[in-house]
């Protein structure tokens, strides 16, 4: 057996078949005696991939979460040590996991902010898997419908060896994907979450006996001023994001080079007297489309009604049972399930992601829609979607509803060529953090002063800013 390092970005469509790819991989692997690694965003999502492996290899296959007691996962770990199972399945920690001959990394939706680690330990699970396989001299399969923008540069420089898969099974067409003009909606006298686009759609799907998704972009929640007659939103002077709205002293902040402004009254833009802070919560929504689709049945899938240990698991079965004609909920709906019967997608607004102060905003809105739209007419039966937008017009929104990532890939390494973000450069975040304010300011300032020297022409030091949760404990 070939023991050489090899990593493959796997560039599959929505409904093209990436499970079924990985399954025959796993197969390989485990015929030549070695072990594989399954690593998916949000165990959560996994019921799906977790049966599929489950019906072909059996007992061979454990899983791994955080659900798990301490027994449970005593036993895992000693099955895996042992070689009483070869194929693990979990979220990013599963990385880590004890077997002795890994032969096979797959990363499913490697895109995926989730395999970022953001408490101690630090890693990324994609390095991590990067690093094991190269020394276990196995393969890494990365696959994603929106590979991040830094693979996919890797790829095309030669660094991953890209596999393309750009039809669905059985040549299923891809949905078609309406967009519509938040902005125009209100002109028309419709103060509704729900655009009229979006309540047709609903309305025939319904007439159909048909199913459909409805997400509802939630990251980004109130935090930022928008005129919706216009679609201005507040940016700071001087940074390419949006100013946040901060409750307390209701003042904007911009959250990179501090500037301050006061929430204004009218629009700047426009002097319309619509402004508003944004964000719509699931709640909302769903009375909203209660009072529009009495004969409905809705369900919610969202933080507060996921609590249990296996909710996910539970609310997916029944809407693929038919028990619900309509799903809401978060990014959590938008992702990973294969529903033969919905046809009909809506995205409540595309847009809130774009207005958070990240310079991956554009690749998460892109990646989003591409995801949510790929939920439709997987089945037999064409699918349809609705993007509700206050910027139809933004290359994210665009690419995203023509399913091209060529498209979007071409406009956003630009932006990142000019303003050397990754994959042109690499970040380092340092946080200071202490209980006096001014001290621990000091002290980030006089750090920044000892390393910009020392970093002459190798890079640059930019801050200090306070983060954007100034605060936490005190």
């Amino acid at each position: 057996a070939l023991r050489t390092y090899q990593s493959f970005l796997f560039f599959g469509l929505t409904g093209s078949g990436k499970t079924q790819v990985y399954i025959e991989a796993a197969a390989k692997t485990r015929e030549l005696g070695r072990q594989v690694v399954v690593l998916v965003p949000e165990i959560a999502l996994t019921g799906q991939i977790i049966n599929r492996f489950k019906r072909r290899f059996g007992e061979d296959v454990v899983v791994l979460h955080s659900k798990l007691s301490v027994g449970e996962r005593f036993d895992t770990w000693q099955r895996l040590r042992h070689g009483d199972a070869g194929i693990v399945i979990g979220a990013r920690s599963a990385v880590f996991a004890p077997v002795p001959d890994p032969g096979l990394f797959i990363i499913d939706e490697e895109h995926e902010f989730t395999y970022k680690q953001e408490e101690s330990p630090h890693y990324h699970t994609r390095l991590v898997a990067a690093k094991r396989a190269e020394i276990s001299g196995s393969a890494l399969i990365l696959g994603s419908a929106t590979p991040s923008v830094e693979t996919y540069y890797e790829a095309l420089q030669a660094k991953h060896r890209l596999l393309a898969m750009p039809q669905r099974i059985d040549d299923v067409p891809l949905p078609e994907v309406t967009v519509v003009d938040l902005r125009e909606e209100l002109k028309a006298g419709n103060r509704s979450v729900v655009s009229e686009k979006l309540r047709e759609l609903l309305n025939s799907t319904l007439q159909q006996r048909e199913q459909a998704i409805i997400l509802l972009n939630r990251r980004g929640y109130s935090t930022f001023v928008i005129c919706r007659e216009c679609g201005y939103v507040m940016r700071c002077p001087h940074c390419a994001v949006s100013l946040v709205y901060h409750s307390a002293g209701g003042t904007l902040r911009c959250h990179y080079c501090q500037t301050r402004e006061n929430v204004p009254d009218v629009c700047p833009a426009c002097s319309s007297r619509y402004i508003r802070y944004f964000g719509t919560g699931t709640q909302k929504v769903e009375e909203e489309l209660s009072s529009l689709f009495p004969q409905a049945r809705i369900v919610r899938m969202d933080q507060d009604t996921t609590g249990g240990k296996m909710a996910h698991d539970r609310i997916l079965n029944d809407f693929s049972v038919n028990k619900y004609d309509i799903l809401l909920g978060t990014q959590m709906v938008a992702k990973g399930h294969d529903i033969k019967n919905v046809t009909a997608v809506g995205v409540i607004s595309a847009d809130t992601a774009l207005n958070l102060p990240d310079f991956r905003a554009a690749e998460r809105t892109f990646a989003l829609l591409t995801q949510a739209a790929g939920r439709a007419g997987r089945g037999d039966k064409p699918g349809r979607v609705v993007v509700q937008t206050y910027n139809p017009e933004h290359y994210a929104v665009q690419a995203g509803a023509a399913h091209d990532y060529e498209a979007f890939y071409r406009h956003e390494i630009e932006f990142r060529r000019e303003l050397n973000y990754p994959p042109y450069s690499r970040l380092i975040k340092m946080t200071i953090q202490g209980n006096d304010e001014s001290k621990t300011r000091s002290s980030a300032e006089q750090i920044c002063l000892e390393l910009a020297p020392k970093l002459e022409g190798a890079g640059e030091v930019v801050g200090p800013f306070a983060a954007p949760v100034a605060r936490i404990n005190d």
